[in-house]
């Protein structure tokens, strides 16, 4: 593998970093987590500004250090995907966002080292990019969640019908205008064109790959593609409130997927609450499944 000199000085300069014990990475971590409650402390008057000065300094020296000991790890991990269309360099950088959003969500309570964690997070960076990286269409978010409408409701009708519905039955289902119907349908037609689409029926369309705005978001996607066995199993480590949240927002039991403010309205909590308990049953969710 060819690497350029940026890169390589880059690469001399990662290795001078020391690496972390397991006692360093639960202080560190410790420390993060801290600093994310400071500022509600110190709102709610338990702590005073200086303390949460202090820890948010403190949080950002252990933030530093997680991150610096741990860039190596990124370019092991980079060096998988190097040969997918991306330069290495660039898979080094997405690989980076991965690892710094790992050391915001690492619990050390979890019993679980950190490198194992953030390999999660730093894969699922790098896919993202390559994934990204191949849309030769940049597809507006608004547009997304529409055509993720739309062809969620021709699976719907064609399942119950046995037949394609007509531009009229599909808004009636959205409960749109047909004027929006046919915008969406020119839309599919100008990706798959672009995007070289076939006939062939054994051929993926690009839409297959547009995120479900009712799904996971990109940051908590957990790809445990052949093995919903062993994530159904994991569920029974969450707490009661995180699993029925879960179960609610990716019909884990043949009800749903709901949206946030759907299962909030469900369960008696707001949407920003039902958003803050996905995100941390997926965290744990994340690292257990790494073990």
């Amino acid at each position: 593998m060819i690497v350029d000199a940026g890169l390589q000085t880059y690469l001399k300069q990662i290795n001078k970093a020391d690496l972390l014990s397991p006692e360093d990475e639960r202080r560190l971590a410790g420390e993060v987590r801290y600093a994310q409650t400071a500022a509600e402390q110190f709102r709610e008057g338990g702590i005073s500004f200086e303390d949460r000065d202090r820890a948010e300094r403190a949080a950002q020296m252990a933030r530093e250090r997680m991150v610096s000991a741990n860039l190596r790890l990124v370019v092991n991990i980079a060096k998988k995907y190097a040969k997918r269309g991306m330069p290495l360099s660039d898979l080094i950088n997405e690989g980076n966002l991965g690892l710094i959003r790992a050391v915001e969500g690492y619990d050390p309570g979890q019993n679980t080292r950190f490198s194992t964690y953030a390999s999660w997070w730093i894969k699922q960076s790098i896919k993202r990019s390559l994934i990204n990286g191949d849309k030769p269409v940049h597809i507006p978010a608004y547009m997304v969640e529409l055509i993720s409408r739309y062809r969620r409701a021709i699976d719907h009708f064609r399942e119950h019908e046995k037949r394609q519905p007509s531009t009229g039955e599909l808004a009636l289902a959205l409960a749109m205008p047909e004027k929006k119907i046919r915008h969406i349908q020119n839309a599919l037609k100008a990706v798959s064109i672009t995007a070289g689409e076939s006939d062939d029926p054994n051929h993926a369309p690009i839409t297959d790959s547009l995120p479900d705005p009712n799904g996971s978001l990109p940051d908590d996607d957990l790809t445990f593609a052949g093995d919903t066995d062993r994530l159904v199993g994991l569920l029974k480590n969450l707490e009661v409130r995180e699993v029925e949240i879960l179960k609610y927002r990716y019909g884990l039991e043949g009800d749903g997927p709901y949206t946030l403010k759907q299962i909030g309205a469900k369960i008696g909590l707001t949407r920003e609450r039902v958003r803050q308990i996905e995100r941390e049953a997926l965290r744990k969710l994340a690292g257990m499944y790494e073990q």
